[in-house]
């Protein structure tokens, strides 16, 4: 399935992007009148710097390889939400601070220390940043709250289009120094992470990573993940002009941002469209895809040797185009066929995924046993070599440190054995 990307203006310091998908028959058989693609333009001036730079590799680089596609030992492994609510010591470490999760993220100490937790723990082949996905809505002025018990919320959404240039600062502002004086906490805790990492001997990949672009406007629009889930996709089909305008700022302030994680430390990056089971296929095609094509084309640019993640999570119907715009590893949830997962996505890209967190808990009747045959199981069905083990999902918190041990450990010791 063919994706063509359009570069209308290339200068030393600007470019301009548009993205023009193929029409795809399931459009018309999900809509009944998408029968032509009306993909947005992003119309945004990237403003590059003479050079770039990027962390060397550490001594541990086996997440770097299967990235790239290179030849592997064994296959890497890390988790989604691998620091956090499953480990005791981080429950213990929030009490002594006391402090709560939004509010800890603008402490780089809280943030390194979290990050440091389950790499203490687990023989994980990478670090990545304690965070969340909406310190951009943060960054641009959209409150963002987490009471308790109803997951995060964005308690003062944009109400209607005028809002986007009433509240919203424009494309042209989101530079270097807007991401360091808003998100300046963010970049110098990657710089204290590093630190501790090489304190402490752990000589992994640190991974930073972003929401895309679609999930930020849908909390932004609808303000939580369980109420207004329709909000999304209705602002963009009524309001098309004014959600391009807001995804091309979001769009250029990720890779801002992302970037700076990278200039600061990260070996690799993630991008989260956490949100893809909220949109609809034609609409993923048209507003999607020219923000991630955007945000692949510049991030490899600056950092052709830096691995580029994507996950479009509950949008599996998307990973073969996202497999065609320049990330190195196309991240799968749980809905996708393994037998099919690698033809799906094709020979120049490495697979991340897909075990299913429920195989972590102990209340479900699971064991080390049960781990150590699942893991196996999923190494045979998705090839030991250019995967990345990881979760089709983040851990939620009820999951059993000894299982989640298991798997780690289960994922190096099978994956050997196959490979060898």
């Amino acid at each position: 399935m063919s994706i063509s990307i359009l570069l209308l203006l290339a200068l030393t310091t600007t470019q301009v992007l548009a993205f023009t998908p193929c029409t795809h028959p399931s459009n018309q058989r999900k809509t009944g009148q998408h029968s032509l693609s009306a993909a947005i333009t992003l119309d945004i001036d990237f403003e590059r710097k003479e050079s770039y730079s990027s962390p060397e590799r550490p001594e541990n680089d086996l997440m770097i390889r299967a990235a790239l596609g290179e030849d592997t030992e064994k296959t890497p492994v890390w988790l989604f939400r691998q620091a956090g609510r499953h480990l005791p010591e981080y429950k213990a470490y929030k009490d002594e601070v006391g402090r709560g999760f939004l509010e800890m993220l603008s402490y780089p100490e809280d943030v390194a220390e979290c990050t440091m937790q389950p790499i203490r723990r687990y023989e994980l082949d990478a670090a990545i940043l304690f965070s969340d996905i909406l310190v951009i809505a943060q960054a641009l002025s959209i409150k963002v709250i987490m009471p308790g018990g109803v997951g995060i919320q964005v308690p003062e959404p944009l109400l209607d289009p005028t809002e986007v240039e009433q509240r919203i600062p424009k494309t042209s502002e989101m530079t270097p120094e807007y991401v360091q004086t808003h998100l300046g906490h963010v970049i110098q805790s990657v710089t204290l992470i590093r630190e501790r990492m090489a304190k402490e001997g752990k000589s992994i990949p640190l991974i930073g990573f972003s929401a895309a672009p679609y999930t930020l406007l849908y909390y932004m629009v609808g303000g939580s993940s369980k109420k207004n889930t329709d909000f999304g996709m209705k602002w963009l089909k009524e309001h098309p002009v004014e959600s391009t305008r807001l995804l091309e700022t979001l769009t250029k302030i990720i890779v801002e941002y992302m970037s700076a994680q990278v200039e600061a430390g990260a070996h690799m990056i993630q991008v989260f469209e956490a949100m893809g089971m909220m949109i609809e296929e034609p609409e993923f095609d048209d507003f999607c895809m020219p923000c991630l094509s955007a945000i692949a084309k510049e991030m490899k640019h600056r950092y052709p040797d830096v691995p580029l993640m994507v996950f479009a999570r509950g949008a599996s119907f998307a990973n073969e185009k996202l497999s065609t715009l320049g990330y190195d590893v196309i991240t799968i949830d749980g809905s996708v066929d393994r037998s099919t997962a690698r033809s799906t996505v094709g020979n120049n890209v490495s697979l991340q995924g897909n075990y299913d967190p429920a195989e972590l808990i102990e209340s479900n009747g699971k064991t080390v046993e049960t781990v150590q045959s699942s893991a196996k199981q999923m190494l045979k069905e998705l090839g030991p070599q250019r995967l990345i083990a990881n979760l089709g999902e983040g851990l939620g918190g009820k999951e059993s440190p000894e299982l989640v041990k298991a798997f780690v450990d289960a994922i190096h010791t099978e994956s050997e054995k196959l490979i060898q």
